[in-house]
């Protein structure tokens, strides 16, 4: 049986209580009983901490991925890291954000299981020497990597896999050598630099930072990950620990290894290094097997997210990977060579080695060469994946390059966190959709039944109270259930614009103050998410928005009209209560940023419209649902690439826009910042002079289509047809879609809607 692997160093796994009585089918009784006891199931909950293994969309869709492969019956085991930290808990105080520690295992984590029995050494730092039994890693620092297993439960179909995320602990005898036999005390303190490897989940979204412990964290996973592979591969009989199999013909048959992002790519030189050097495979051989084990997905193209790691760097840490990096590299460029003879400048290109001071391994390369599928995770995507990051490779193995686009489980995202809109869907179409997400094409049979359009709208406007209700007691703030709930949650970062949200809302503010009588349709626009904690601008970001919000929220002009909320600590857990109480999604990336985006796919699962431009999934949506039920603005990817050849003025836009003038002139001359007038003159700076996301070329644009929010609003009935629409056109967006694909054309395994027995029932044989 074909057993895959997924790598990743994020699983943003969130709460796990809910999402396992749904998969085991207990949800009802498990509330009866627990409400039997006199208590409350939501309360007990709510006390669940987040599993904050993850910084965003990387680390949510491995999550997805895994319970899709369960559900689909794969034999599937995601393999991470279980960072004592997770995700940083983000305060807002005065405006600005505050990071604090992720301490979520202080209370223990009821769903793990320490395994022990298969704890691995894993090697750093060290020598290589050259003997006659060929090449040896010698002198090398070990610290242990301790499995913790977690079940991941299929949806009702007795099929439960795992999630293995390794530990670091330091090995008994750690610094207690000869050399330290003064100090026993400090020899015991220093077992923590050992083990502070599994510290910390590292909080970038979207950008690559060259740090020992990180590629020490990257070099863990894989180790150990590799040798449990190969230890389950060796032992052919289930239940049986002792090496049967030595041969490696058959390992890419039994064997996958999905690489999310290059995060894992060492994965590839560290199964080169067992085959070559413990397993004595010659070099060949050895090749061929890693590169029909191993795939890669792409997640960016933005290049200050891609890895290069400085080579000196790889050398103390890693020297046998690095002599296996130069050797691969050395037969790519052959290979190159022999076939465009002379052109230096694409041998340069295409090197795994990047030359400069320091020279750099480029680990996107890396994974390309070593891998037999490549993929990007939206039509999108992978295009520009193919035109532009990796063009060259392109086009010398074009058929190594897949599309996959991303998808979402629609058990949490829609049965768990909106069992009132998948009620009145099952109640239409009957339960099936939540395995074969494109059933709710049926939908649109509904599209004229009044009766059906008024649930579609209570179910809504019940979910805006629920949130209502919820800010009101958590954050103390009061919003109008009637206005548009206008939704920004992701990540903070330049490329996802968050500015241009900003930019509408002072836009709508100044003209209800300059038309205070005039009839506005009402808004609460609610912006969330986290910064990395050293990327400035965003916290800049984050402080103009609440800034922008106190003026506005209390301004007694603007009444109910317009509110400005920034949701704080936005996380999984957060995430499952507001997407469904959302009407518009604002999913508004300069085209060819956004690689895929996720988030977009459950505002549109769960009944709110898309504000958006044409960027990774959305076009995707736009095609499902048709692009008249979408609000798409804005430059195209052509436009964007236009542009980039012509320069982009910022200028001109502020000098032609009134409107967008007076909204820039109130940031800089300090309207929204009183106590301190300069305070944004770094973000006014940047708008003005180095915008790489042209955020002003698509202002008038936005606002335009703003306004057709608003028209549309104004007529529920329309806007509610507009949202069945849109759910009936969600279908392609499940994560099952997306694995079965995977499966069949990465893994060359097919998926399975059998049901194996339970436990308590006699296997089929037997039944027969």
């Amino acid at each position: 049986m074909m057993r895959i692997h997924y790598l990743s160093l994020e699983f943003y796994m969130g709460r796990t209580l809910q999402n396992t009585m749904i998969n085991l089918g207990l949800q009802n009784a498990c509330d009866e009983a627990i409400y039997q006891l006199g208590l409350d199931i939501e309360e007990l909950e709510e006390i669940e901490e987040d599993a904050g293994l993850g910084n965003g969309g990387l680390g949510r869709l491995a999550a997805c991925f895994l319970d899709s492969m369960a559900s689909l019956g794969l034999a599937a085991y995601g393999y991470g890291i279980r960072y004592e930290f997770g995700i940083f808990n983000q305060k807002i105080s005065n405006g600005w954000q505050v990071e604090e520690a992720d301490d979520w295992l202080r209370y223990g984590n009821p769903w793990e299981k320490a395994r022990p029995e298969y704890m691995l050494p894993v090697h750093f730092y060290g020598r290589v020497e050259q003997t006659a039994k060929g090449v040896k890693w010698v002198d090398t620092q070990v610290v242990l990597a301790m499995p913790y297993d977690t079940p991941v439960p299929g949806f009702k179909n007795n099929t439960v896999n795992t999630m293995r995320l390794w530990s670091a602990k330091a090995p008994i005898d750690f610094n207690l050598q000869e050399f330290n036999v003064g100090d026993y005390i400090e020899a015991v303190l220093d077992r923590n630099l050992a083990e502070n490897i599994s510290r910390v989940l590292y909080p970038n979204d979207n950008f690559f930072e060259g740090k020992e412990l990180r590629l020490k964290q990257e070099y863990f996973v894989v180790a150990a990950t590799l040798q449990d592979i190969i230890r389950r591969f060796k032992s052919s009989k289930f239940g049986c620990r002792d090496p049967v199999r030595t041969s490696f013909e058959t390992f890419p048959e039994k064997v996958a290894i999905q690489l999310n992002d290059t995060h894992p790519a060492l994965a590839i030189p560290e199964l080169m290094r067992i085959l070559v050097d413990l397993e004595k495979l010659d070099w060949d051989k050895a090749w061929e097997v890693t590169r029909q084990t191993c795939a890669y997905t792409n997640h960016t193209v933005l290049p200050e997210a891609l890895e290069r790691w400085p080579i000196n760097l790889f050398e103390k840490l890693l020297p046998r990977h690095l002599q296996i990096i130069y050797e691969i590299n050395h037969l790519h460029l052959q290979r190159i060579a022999a076939m465009f003879p002379g052109d230096n400048d694409r041998l340069r290109r295409m090197s795994l080695i990047e030359e400069g001071d320091p020279k750099r391994i480029n680990m996107a390369h890396l994974c390309v060469v070593g891998s037999h599928a490549v993929n990007g995770v939206a039509r999108i995507h992978s295009e520009i994946v193919k035109n532009t990051v990796f063009k060259d490779f392109y086009e010398v193995e074009p058929e190594k390059f897949q599309n996959k686009t991303n998808g979402i489980t629609p058990r949490r995202w829609l049965l768990l966190c909106n069992p009132g809109l998948a009620d009145l869907i099952a109640e239409k179409i009957g339960d099936d959709f939540l395995t074969d997400l494109f059933q709710l094409r049926k939908l649109l049979d509904f599209i004229d039944e009044d009766s059906f359009i008024c649930d579609i709208a209570n179910v809504k406007q019940e979910n805006k109270q629920k949130f209502a209700a919820y800010l009101e007691k958590e954050y103390e703030v009061k919003i109008n259930p009637e206005s548009i709930f206008d939704i920004h949650v992701k990540r903070i970062h330049e490329y996802k614009r968050q500015l241009l949200n900003v930019l509408h809302i002072i836009t709508f503010y100044n003209r209800i103050k300059k038309d205070p009588s005039k009839h506005f349709v009402p808004r609460t626009v609610i912006i969330g998410g986290k910064a990395a904690p050293g990327y400035h601008m965003a916290k800049m970001i984050i402080k103009l928005i609440t800034a922008v919000g106190q003026v506005i929220n209390n301004d007694p002009v603007v009444g109910d009209r317009l509110k400005v909320i920034y949701l704080e600590n936005y996380r999984v857990s957060l995430a499952e209560k507001v997407i469904p109480a959302a009407d518009l999604s604002e999913q508004i990336s300069t085209a060819g940023t956004e690689a895929s985006g996720t988030g977009n796919m459950k505002f549109m699962l769960n009944g709110a419209l898309t504000i958006g431009t044409m960027d990774g999934a959305n076009v995707e949506m736009a095609e499902e649902a048709g692009e008249e039920n979408l609000f798409i603005f804005g430059m195209r990817v052509e436009d964007v690439d236009a542009m980039d050849k012509t320069g982009y003025n910022a200028r001109e836009y502020y000098e032609r826009l009134s409107e967008l003038r007076q909204v820039i002139d109130q940031i800089q001359t300090g309207y929204f910042s009183p106590k301190e007038h300069e305070l944004f003159k770094d973000v006014v700076n940047m708008l003005m002079n180095h915008d790489r996301f042209k955020v002003f070329a698509d202002y008038e644009a936005y606002i335009t289509c703003q306004d057709r929010v608003n028209e549309l609003y104004k007529n529920p009935k329309e806007w509610t047809r507009t949202v069945i629409r849109n759910i009936a056109g969600s279908g392609k967006f499940s994560s099952d879609r997306t694995i079965s694909e995977y499966a069949r054309d990465i893994w060359g395994v097919e998926p399975s809607d059998v049901k194996i027995p339970p436990p308590n029932e006699p296997p089929v044989e037997s039944r027969k």
